[in-house]
């Protein structure tokens, strides 16, 4: 096998995040689903936009965010998503391609427009998500670059994509790009409502021995195997993928592989501002390892690192350096 072009190729949602603070009556005045994430249409996006208050706009998208956070460790990675050909789609590639990676899918022409999460930010750091998906649930299986998909060590996808169809082909003809080419797939179950939606798909990746490394949080672990127990849900799993990581927030992650268990606590931090992005970042600082064949503890120190950063401050982005901070607390 060639030599890998990319560490990790991702296929996502190209999104551009509006952030904005709020209080938490704003939340229970739009009866928005608190800590969670919704899909509006066009009209509930407009009017959640025009409430908010002084908003930051930065680009965002599950996967992108994780190779967002790769990138600044160190690696090297491609993004195949959809953006449409407006002002948005043209920030998010401007952003993608700032931080050094290859983003190489055409525009889409015409309506909807590119993709857009309103974040409304409460006191706290949580985060209520709104999302309108535009182009991004366009993405034709034909933008799928096999040969880019076959340089890669890892193809990272979101759970989230998997919910309009034609994307959901795409992720298919991506998969089996993937493993034809002898390289691993992992796989981020993103949110409960996806696994409602689409957890007999999963299930079935799963089950036919297709996902290498699965990302979960303990909701999703929960919704997924339908053990409400957390250790129940581990031990329904831990011998059906050959990589399972399992985020617990405050409580930090447990890893499982080949009969092999680690945890790690989370890292302390002064104070959470904004949780956008914890998850994302966490996969980025544990695949960065993992691609680098590290024991299992160092990967999740380093998912834990990524994620403290990114609740640190506003936004689903790594502002401070990544690499020295790993070089600072792992030597």
């Amino acid at each position: 096998m060639n030599d890998p072009r990319y560490d990790v190729i991702a296929i996502g949602n190209a999104i551009v995040d509006v952030m904005a603070p709020c209080d938490d009556e704003l939340i229970e005045e739009l009866q928005l689903n608190r800590g969670g994430m919704t899909l509006v249409d066009p009209p509930r996006a407009r009017e959640l936009y025009d409430a908010m208050g002084p908003a930051r706009e930065i680009s965002g998208g599950s996967a992108a965010n994780t190779l967002a956070g790769l990138a600044a460790l160190g690696a090297q990675c491609a993004f195949i998503g959809q953006v449409a050909d407006d002002q948005f789609g043209r920030v998010f590639a401007h952003d993608i391609h700032s931080v050094g990676i290859d983003f190489d899918t055409p525009a889409r022409a015409g309506e909807p427009s590119t993709a857009q999460c309103l974040i409304f930010v409460t006191p706290d750091g949580q985060r209520t998500m709104n999302t309108f998906l535009g182009a991004s649930q366009f993405l034709p299986a034909d933008a799928i670059d096999e040969e880019a998909i076959g340089g890669a060590s890892v193809l990272y996808l979101e759970g989230y994509l998997w919910d309009p169809e034609e994307p959901r082909a795409a992720m298919r003809r991506a998969i089996e790009t993937a493993r034809g080419a002898g390289r691993k797939v992992a796989f981020t179950l993103s949110e409960v409502f996806v696994i409602e939606r689409h957890g007999d798909d999963f299930r079935a990746l799963i089950a036919e021995g297709l996902i290498d490394v699965l990302f979960a949080n303990h909701l999703e672990l929960a919704a997924l195997t339908g053990l409400a127990d957390f250790e129940d849900g581990i031990a329904a799993l831990r011998d059906k993928v050959p990589t399972l990581v399992v985020t617990r927030s405050a409580e930090g992650a447990v890893a499982v592989s080949a009969g092999a268990r680690a945890e790690v606590a989370a890292e302390p931090i002064a104070r959470v501002v904004d949780t956008t992005g914890a998850g994302d970042l966490f996969a980025a600082g544990f695949l960065f390892g993992h691609v680098r064949g590290e024991p299992l503890e160092r990967c999740l120190r380093r998912g834990a690192i990524c994620a403290a950063e990114i609740i640190s401050h506003y936004g689903a982005r790594p502002e401070a350096d990544l690499q020295a901070l790993m070089a600072a607390k792992l030597g």
